[in-house]
């Protein structure tokens, strides 16, 4: 197999730049955890990897795929590493995401296919920036607030959800407060299903062992 020349990883390696760069400065402009830097590097290394696999292992008897196959699993790990809690929230999602777009742009470079990682920073930047607000005029109906006071056992949460589950009911919000006594308030924003019969719910609900009271908040 014949090499490719220095200039050719030199333009590679540039281009990942830019498109990570591209990408980054929109997590950056609204102050993420994994901004400008952290896509960049990301979107070289992915690169970088791609362009080992491919001259250290092609022709070589190994399978050059498994590199590639390892950055879309690591990538995971540091995309984690973005999603964290802020009280009962889950925040960072779609940070992580751009994180393992941006390694599949990386993987793109490295192999040379310009035209697909080009043409995916133009549609993740465009679902970052106009997307979102398309998403905001969306109407958020159906959301209503579940009230439940349970004890305080492991596992309870859990079971709670497993119900609301079964019904098609996502939850939105959980906010648990200490009443003491080793009692629980736990105040849940959740998108019911008009299909749902909130009274058989609410008695499944309080079904549950360990769940003294519950009830909707309108």
């Amino acid at each position: 197999m014949n090499g490719l020349v220095w200039w050719e990883v030199f333009v590679r390696l540039c281009l990942a730049v830019l498109l990570g760069g591209l990408i980054g400065i929109e997590r950056e402009s609204v102050e993420k955890p994994a901004g400008f830097r952290t896509h960049i590097l990301v979107c070289v290394g992915a690169a970088l990897f791609t362009l080992v696999s491919r001259e250290g292992f092609f022709g070589s008897g190994a399978d050059p795929s498994r590199v590639a196959a390892n950055i879309v699993v690591g990538i995971g790990f540091l995309g984690a590493g973005t999603i964290w809690r802020s009280g009962a929230t889950v925040q960072g999602l779609t940070t992580a995401a751009s994180l393992w777009t941006v390694a599949a742009i990386g993987t793109a470079v490295g192999v040379g296919y310009y035209f697909g990682a080009v043409i995916t920073t133009v549609i993740v930047g465009a679902v970052l920036v106009f997307f979102k607000r398309i998403e905001q005029k969306f109407p958020r109906r159906g959301i209503t607030t579940l009230s439940l006071l349970t004890n305080d056992r492991p596992g309870l949460l859990g079971r709670i959800g497993t119900i609301l589950g079964g019904y098609g009911v996502n939850i939105e919000q959980v906010i648990m407060e200490d009443k003491g006594d080793n009692r629980v308030n736990i105040s849940m924003a959740v998108r019911v299903p008009s299909r749902v019969n909130r009274e058989r719910l609410l008695v499944e609900l309080g079904e549950i062992e360990g769940v003294e009271g519950v009830h909707w908040e309108e």
